[in-house]
């Protein structure tokens, strides 16, 4: 955990002490605390929380808990959680701009687009239930006024995810400096979805 926060810092996806992680573990969820420093970091510093929303260790957890623990709870398939204040995906979540289908890979966040929920104060349980619903059949979503969410089997696909939703972001706010770019239809997205289910699976090694 402490490595891919450390991660998202130097790659550009987020910055100071903003954005937070979570992994799910058999007693709950590991956290990262709130306002520290991610090179700081130490293991003893990572918050083990409970879906009832207490916590253990020596650290209190992000302020942001509440839409972890919603999520990791009504999402049995998501190992990982990852909050981020990514500049071009906050630039549009400020703008109450989800990302429509203007390009194929629109779809690796699961659906024809990626939407941006409504604002509410950060850490709020009203958050927690804006993104909640925003990300109904979507593996992330924009938070108006606020940044970004990805899921994953784990860490690795929840980071992996978030530079993918980043990177979009900035090729949609490139567009539309120049114009409105063209959307891709429903069903254009419904065969792209689809042939992702096989997307880059290898055969097996013979012998």
């Amino acid at each position: 955990m402490i490595a891919t926060a450390r991660r998202m810092n130097t790659s550009g996806l987020n910055q100071g002490t903003s954005g937070n992680l979570s992994q799910r573990v058999e007693d709950g969820f590991l956290l990262t605390p709130t306002g520290m420093d991610y090179d700081a970091l130490v293991p003893d510093d990572i918050v083990l929380m409970r879906f009832d929303g207490s916590h253990e260790g020596r650290r209190a957890p992000s302020s942001e808990w509440r839409f972890h623990r919603d999520i990791l709870a009504r999402r049995p398939e998501v190992g990982a959680v990852l909050h981020a204040h990514s500049m071009f995906c906050t630039t549009l979540a400020c703008l109450r701009r989800g990302i429509p289908s203007f390009h194929y890979m629109v779809t690796a966040a699961g659906g024809a687009d990626i939407r941006c929920a409504p604002y509410a104060t950060f850490g709020t349980e009203e958050l927690s239930h804006h993104a909640v619903e925003a990300l109904e059949g979507r593996k992330a979503c924009l938070l108006a006024n606020h940044g970004m969410l990805a899921l994953g089997k784990d860490l690795a696909a929840a980071f992996k995810l978030a530079v993918e939703v980043e990177t979009l972001a900035a090729m949609y706010w490139r567009a539309l400096q120049v114009g409105e770019p063209v959307l891709l239809d429903a069903e254009e997205m419904a065969r792209v979805q689809e042939k992702f289910k096989t997307y880059g699976q290898q055969p097996a090694l013979k012998g």
